[in-house]
């Protein structure tokens, strides 16, 4: 039997299939087949997660849609993880999906939402307890690198980037939500699970640099060691400079070389990341107080917390001239700002969703109002979806994560209805979730498999099963 994606692409329906205002559904076996590898060839299996699959799959009225988050909630463990023991600790090594590294970001985000799951399945909860200990290895390794190899023998494509690269490495973009993603799981597993046996004297020490390299990172008294350039001819894939990015004015918040895309910062002041940031180093004080009694580290931690966040208010809150007093992306301190925002997360988008801000603050409402708008730059609309993309892609082509992130934040139904009719309306036929379409042919994406896209969308899924059940009792 030929699959949804290879039927449209023979099929002289083409894109008129999607060019119709109704589900590709009535064209299909109204019996979704999965998508997920055979049991045989899954990488991990969890109970609780096939048990959770089966519970909200019963609650999903819309059968594109439930079977949408059968093939994407589990897709991590399917496919991208590698669980093993090493020196009496368990590791597990998370694979982004059609790139074989592991990016912090991406793995943290990957795993997180199976964290409400983890006292369920004490399998789950090694499994989680091995992705804290493989990215605590990687911390130490290189706080500065984004992306690692699990053999470090494994040559990168990226060997010859003008920066320090070390065996075992992917990339070295400096990207500070890599770390504060670190954070946030270890933090959130714990709170979740209760379990403190991570805390362990590695854990110690790979927090202990990541606040000395947030503060080297200040640049307060020098540009630091990091520098990046890249010879590529990407404007976006290497930074100015020689490689130590724009001038700034010193104003105590964090630089950031790259955005969670990956994507080189123009101005080296990344908002959404130092948002990230102070949410991060407050949870880490907590754990520094409370578990490891370590009160001189943890005052450290608020007090970079505290610095970075009254920069933020003070310098980074700017008039927009139609959406008002809004967050910029980017700022430099002498007053240049970048308007826009990007759909990668940490984006302004999730501010709440970070923990920085409440929905209803106002300026994250002017923000949020900006984002979603055509005075975005990055925002397209077309015939399928409207949404945030951004330079990473190129223009016409919006990412799904920002759709989920703009459903997870807020709590309009009928946004969130709009929603999940786009990502419904945009997998093309293949029921997983990209990186990103074309607004006017959903057909044209990019990266079929995209782990972190997939598991977000669960996410929204579990989100809305536990907070708008009868949102799920919609057909769409």
């Amino acid at each position: 039997m030929q699959n949804r994606r290879t039927f449209i692409k023979k099929s002289s329906l083409g894109l008129g299939l999607f060019a119709m205002p109704t589900s590709a559904a009535l064209f299909f076996d109204q019996d979704f087949i999965s998508k997920r590898p055979k049991l045989a060839d899954r990488k991990f299996t969890s109970v609780a997660v096939e048990n959770s699959i089966k519970n909200i799959k019963k609650s999903i009225a819309d059968p594109e849609l439930a079977w949408i988050f059968e093939n994407c909630f589990p897709n991590t463990l399917d496919t991208t993880v590698k669980f093993y023991q090493k020196n009496n600790k368990p590791f597990t090594y998370v694979i982004t999906g059609d790139i074989d590294a592991m990016w912090l970001r991406d793995s943290s985000a990957q795993v997180y939402p199976y964290l409400s799951l983890a006292n369920e399945d004490e399998k789950l909860k090694n499994l989680l307890k091995g992705v804290i200990n493989k990215q605590v290895e990687c911390v130490l390794l290189d706080p500065y690198a984004n992306a690692f190899f699990d053999d470090a023998s494994k040559i990168s494509e990226w060997k010859d980037d003008l920066t320090e690269m070390k065996p075992g490495l992917h990339e070295r973009k400096w990207e500070i939500d890599s770390l504060c993603y670190v954070m946030r799981l270890s933090y959130n597993y714990w709170k979740t699970t209760g379990d403190a046996s991570v805390f362990d004297a590695e854990w110690k020490k790979a927090m202990l640099l990541i606040l000395k390299t947030f503060k080297e990172q200040q640049r307060k008294d020098s540009k630091g060691s990091y520098k990046f350039q890249r010879a590529n001819g990407n404007p976006l894939d290497t930074q100015f400079a020689g490689g130590f990015g724009n001038p700034t004015k010193k104003i105590g918040l964090i630089h950031s070389m790259f955005r969670p895309s990956d994507d080189a910062t123009f101005y080296p002041f990344l908002v959404s990341s130092n948002m990230f940031a102070v949410v991060s180093l407050r949870e880490t004080a907590d754990v520094f107080s409370k578990i490891l009694k370590d009160e001189n580290s943890s005052i450290q931690f608020i007090n970079l917390a505290k610095e970075v966040d009254e920069t933020i208010q003070k310098y980074a809150i700017l008039n927009h001239p139609t959406a008002g007093k809004i967050y910029a992306l980017e700022i430099d301190g002498f007053g240049n700002a970048l308007f826009m925002d990007d759909a990668n997360v940490p984006n302004l988008l999730s501010i709440p969703y970070l923990g920085y801000a409440s929905k209803d603050d106002e300026v994250y409402r002017n923000t949020r109002k900006f984002s979603l708008s055509k005075a975005n730059p990055w925002f397209s609309e077309g015939k399928f979806a409207k949404g945030i993309g951004g330079p990473h892609i190129g223009g016409h082509k919006i990412w799904p994560l920002g759709l989920i992130m703009q459903a997870l934040t807020t709590d309009d139904d009928e946004e969130i209805i709009s929603v999940l009719k786009m990502l419904k309306a945009t997998h093309a036929g293949t029921g997983f979730i990209h990186e990103s379409f074309d607004v006017d042919n959903p057909k044209d994406f990019t990266r079929s498999w995209f782990a972190w896209a997939n598991t977000l969308f669960g996410e929204l899924i579990l989100h809305l099963h536990k907070t708008k059940p009868e949102i799920l009792k919609r057909k769409f």
